[in-house]
């Protein structure tokens, strides 16, 4: 039977106040099934509920047995039951005022079982970790003025049949071989569609138990901190799913969603949109963020769907929304939600970041939320992503007329702290994979790819690419496959992946490439209208003016002497050439090095002949010898 609660494991006023104010940031030690002296204390918000029970494993499933008290003054329903203990499944049976029962998983859960089933599981955390050096270092780092180098995966998918733990210990491996300072997750908070990639999230405390168990996640973590990679997570709060045992109309009423259907329904996905201005659901949604941050030591969370919180009117035609109390189309509620969010988390957890996948021009995203912006470290930079690929799909003959597709991104690189992204977004649904958006045989496709990815890494912003990308897969991506790791029986895709790593540890080394990536000082055109050519080139700087120059020629013909600026005489190597037979290229080059003299041109005081490879990408330094 269910006991009342009672002292020192009782929920305490204090939380439930908090809770009810909107303000209990460790929302997870006090709501859910929570492990006591006696047994398991249950609780769970259900204001709107006649009656609530639990049911278990530890009472044969029959929530009669088990009845929970309200306390009217927060709508928490709480009770301890004697019997329960960790490992066993749960799930509340909520009466709504119509008299309707039904089962449902915890909000709460730490825990849920693998899909198809979906009962919540008591557990608790066991792990010990050893990561205190790399939290440490992470404490007080600038991450704008730090190299990043983001590997993207679908952990379901990157190996097919591996969980957390055997995924930790090869993918940490494999991002240390190919440079990347951190690995980014699609969604692991569980949910029950495999092919949403995570994006309809039903039970937001619990990693997918498809691959493992919490306790296996913090592992995961852990190991990749080992090897000094950073790990980032996808995290889900612009929608959720309709099903009916989750979260939608949980307790007989929209009680996690807005209640009007312009509002709490989105319509591009078909799910629900939660209640920003609600306190318990904003407090529901930045808790969990604390909790993916302090529980599994997530080193940064990327909000997915920013643009469809920000605005009213988003996917909606006219006559569809209303305008906030100012006339516009702001959702002032979920702006309170996102400073709200990211205020809570710089300060709760120092060094973690957030992101924002943002696709319009929202002012001050990257903003301080004391200066009236919403507080995200980064913002992927979507106009950069769109006009490099439009430019690369053309024949080069024509990328000519379309040069400023590649430049125009450089009027506003600054106006943001930047995530250059090439998601998995980019390469599903019948948009190809990066490599086959190219026009062209095997070998333009994928000497244009290693050429344009040695462009972006030393554009200004940092980078992100999705597995795959690294080795050039010329299919789609699958999440019922994953990569095409077949291809790299083939000398050319190895290039690629040479390459890559090559570019990754080269870019790490200097300073240049990602010190002032926010400050428009790191960064000099040398020219940029040799449109003629499809020649672009560019010197990045560090702040103690050690320079990158990086000279790229989307063209397939060869540019032999052709005079490039250069920052001061003397001798330039050619540190980077993605044209270098060993990955694949023709190589033709520089002989590793070119001598520059006194001559100014481009801008630059001094000047040298050099020969640009076809869809080629170069990088030279100032030889310091």
């Amino acid at each position: 039977m269910t006991t009342p609660p009672r002292d020192p494991d009782e929920l305490g006023d204090v939380d439930l106040y908090l809770f009810s104010e909107g303000r209990h940031e460790s929302l997870w030690k006090v709501l859910g099934a929570i492990q006591v002296s006696d047994g398991v204390r249950f609780s769970v918000w259900a204001p709107n509920a006649l009656r609530v029970e639990v049911a278990g494993d530890f009472n044969g499933w029959d929530h009669n047995r088990s009845p929970l008290s309200k306390d009217h003054g927060s709508g928490v329903w709480v009770g301890v039951e004697v019997g329960a203990v960790e490992g066993q499944h749960y799930k509340f049976a909520i009466q709504d005022k119509l008299g309707q029962w039904s089962l449902r998983a915890d909000p709460m859960a730490r825990a849920a079982e693998a899909p198809p089933s979906n009962a919540s599981v008591i557990t608790g955390s066991h792990h010990e970790w050893s990561d205190q050096n790399w939290i440490a270092a992470r404490h007080d780092r600038d991450h704008s003025r730090s190299p990043m180098s983001i590997y993207e995966v679908h952990l379901g998918s990157w190996q097919p049949g591996l969980g957390y733990r055997d995924a930790a210990l090869v993918l940490a491996d494999y991002a240390v071989e190919h440079g990347f300072t951190h690995v980014e997750l699609l969604p692991v908070a569980e949910h029950p569609y495999g092919p949403s990639w995570g994006y309809q999230v039903t039970s937001y405390f619990a990693p997918t138990a498809r691959l493992g168990t919490p306790d296996d996640f913090r592992f995961f973590v852990d190991h990749l901190h080992s090897k000094n990679i950073g790990v980032l997570l996808d995290w889900v709060p612009a929608h959720f799913p309709r099903d009916d045992w989750a979260l939608a109309r949980f307790d007989g009423t929209p009680l996690y969603e807005h209640p009007a259907p312009h509002r709490g329904e989105h319509p591009d996905w078909g799910t629900l949109v939660f209640n920003f201005g609600r306190p318990q659901v904003r407090n529901f949604l930045v808790s969990n963020a604390v909790y993916w941050c302090e529980e599994f030591h997530i080193d940064g969370l990327r909000v997915d769907a920013v643009a469809s919180m920000l605005y009213l009117d988003y996917s909606r035609q006219a006559g569809e929304w209303h305008p906030n109390v100012y006339g516009g189309n702001e959702n002032l509620e979920a702006v309170q939600f996102m400073q709200e969010l990211n205020a809570t988390v710089y300060r709760r957890a120092p060094g973690v970041i957030t992101v924002a996948e943002e696709s319009t021009s929202w002012p001050g995203v990257t903003a301080r939320t004391d200066q009236g912006g919403l507080g995200f470290g980064f913002k992927w930079n979507m106009g950069w992503m769109s006009d490099s690929l439009r430019y690369l799909a053309r024949e080069p003959i024509h990328r000519q007329h379309h040069h400023d597709d590649m430049t125009f991104a450089l009027t506003y690189a600054w106006t943001e702290n930047f995530i250059l992204a090439l998601s998995h977004d980019e390469v599903v649904h019948g948009k190809r994979s990066l490599a086959s958006k190219v026009p062209g045989d095997t070998w333009q496709k994928l000497a244009t790819l290693r050429a344009f990815l040695a462009s972006m890494w030393a554009h200004p912003g940092k980078k992100l690419i999705f597995m795959g990308a690294e080795f050039g897969q010329l299919t789609e991506w699958s999440d019922e496959r994953g990569p095409d790791w077949f291809v790299l029986d083939q000398e050319l895709h190895q290039g690629v992946r040479r390459c890559v790593g090559d570019i990754n540890r080269t870019y790490r080394a200097h300073s240049a490439l990602w010190e002032q990536d926010a400050t428009p000082s790191g960064f000099t055109w040398i020219d940029v209208n040799d449109a003629a050519h499809n020649v672009y080139s560019w010197v990045r700087w560090s702040e103690s003016g050690e320079s990158v120059v990086c000279v790229s020629n989307f063209s397939p013909s060869v540019w032999t002497n052709h005079r490039l600026g250069l920052p001061h005489a003397g001798r330039w190597n050619e540190v980077i050439n993605t044209d270098a037979a060993v990955y694949g290229g023709s190589g033709k080059g520089n002989l590793g090095s070119v001598v520059a003299d006194a001559a100014p041109y481009q801008g630059q005081p001094a000047s040298a002949w050099v020969t640009l490879p076809p869809l080629a990408t170069l990088w030279f330094t100032a030889d310091r010898s």
